[in-house]
């Protein structure tokens, strides 16, 4: 039996973006027993190594998955589309948002005897997910216990994992290439003919099914399609009988990705994000010594800067000085540093360019994919003319 203490959760909400009145605009991080978690950590590990060794989980998961990322989704899915486009077709892209907290708990418990996992860890999980309680504090005012009757916690350390191994079977019978990070998923195929428009919305009426059946539920409103391609039939989309917004920029993953696949406007956003941060510096700490704002920029400013950045890597001249501008002035409000040079203050305070810092990172995922850690094929060189990377 699982502790009760185990199965309690303070539900803290966390803005995402939006309208702050709106609840959808919070993500709900439940704070669970500390014990409870170590545990959890022990079984997680132990269902990891079975997934891992009976392959098991679908090649293209990249959420909460080892040596993945939103840098690797990223990377790998849109080096598909931009193949595509390089060859002439139209591609369109279909944007999927479900709802994390609406895992029934019986289908889970479905879907892990399914893969056979052992009796015992299955029963260990069926009572940790039953009679949970949840309560919400918001600035030190706690609401009222109440029971969760579906979803896996937010929070917990077995949540992820339980999560993806109820939609890994997402993506059978999909004809379109798909790629899922979380509660994310995206669509995509070439887009020539009214026959290839009917097949990707055939792939769209058969991921209703699949929700009905599993009874989750898309969040249509989030729901979006871009089209790509100078020869774009702009066909539309619906998902349960609703069209789908059309789109010629979306935030995916944290990055913005627009209908040329320019990184022009990721670049901007990152710098402005950046300056925003290091403006609060400036104006928040009165030291100006190195020990004090070199820490603060490397852990909070530059990581805007390197956010997934070998996906997006500026190629353009404006954009590479745009991101550089922000360590410049960085590396200004360091006491002494005012009359340097930029490379006279990289060299004394143990700085590089953000340029080679990317280059390293390039050579990293590189060595990566050379020594097996990474799943990414299209690092295998192709002779292309195209700008694209």
């Amino acid at each position: 039996m699982v502790p009760r203490d185990w199965k309690k959760a303070n539900v803290i909400p966390i803005f995402k973006k939006g309208v702050r009145s709106q609840p959808g605009n919070y993500r709900p991080v439940s704070l669970t027993s500390v014990v409870g978690k170590l545990f959890e950590d022990l079984l997680r590990d132990h269902i990891q190594n079975y997934v891992v060794e009976n392959g098991i989980m679908s090649s293209n998961r990249h959420g909460f998955m080892k040596d993945r990322s939103c840098q690797t989704n990223l990377i790998a899915f849109y080096d598909e589309v931009s193949k595509k486009l390089d060859s002439g077709d139209a591609v369109d892209i279909i944007y999927l948002a479900k709802a994390f907290d609406t895992v029934p708990h019986k289908r889970q418990l479905s879907k892990l005897r399914s893969i056979g996992l052992s009796e015992v860890i299955c029963t260990w999980i069926e009572n940790w997910l039953q009679d949970r309680l949840q309560r919400v504090v918001v600035n030190g005012t706690f609401s009222t216990w109440n029971k969760v009757l579906s979803g896996v916690p937010q929070g917990s350390v077995l949540g992820p994992l339980l999560f993806n191994l109820f939609i890994n079977d997402l993506g059978e019978g999909i004809m379109s290439n798909v790629s899922v990070f979380a509660d994310d998923t995206k669509l995509c195929r070439p887009v020539n003919s009214i026959q290839d428009v009917t097949s990707l919305q055939q792939d769209l009426d058969q991921l209703a099914i699949w929700a009905a059946k599993w009874q989750m539920r898309f969040n249509v409103d989030k729901c979006k399609v871009m089209h790509l391609g100078c020869k774009n039939m702009q066909a539309p989309y619906t998902l349960n009988g609703t069209a789908l917004g059309k789109s010629i920029m979306e935030k995916d993953l944290g990055v913005l990705v627009d209908n040329k696949l320019g990184c022009s406007k990721q670049c901007q956003a990152a710098a402005a994000r950046a300056n925003k941060v290091l403006s609060c510096i400036k104006r928040g700490i009165d030291s100006r010594e190195e020990g004090v704002i070199l820490p603060l920029y490397r852990e909070l400013v530059r990581p805007y800067l390197e956010y997934a950045v070998q996906f997006w890597s500026p190629v353009l001249k404006r954009d590479i000085i745009e991101l550089e501008r922000v360590q410049r002035r960085a590396t200004k409000l360091v006491k002494g540093m005012e009359s340097l040079s930029y490379e006279e203050r990289l060299a004394k305070l143990g700085l590089f360019t953000l340029e080679k810092r990317r280059l390293r990172g390039d050579m990293i995922t590189m060595y990566k994919y050379i020594k097996g850690k990474c799943i990414m094929k299209q690092y295998v060189y192709e002779d292309s003319h195209s700008s694209r990377s």
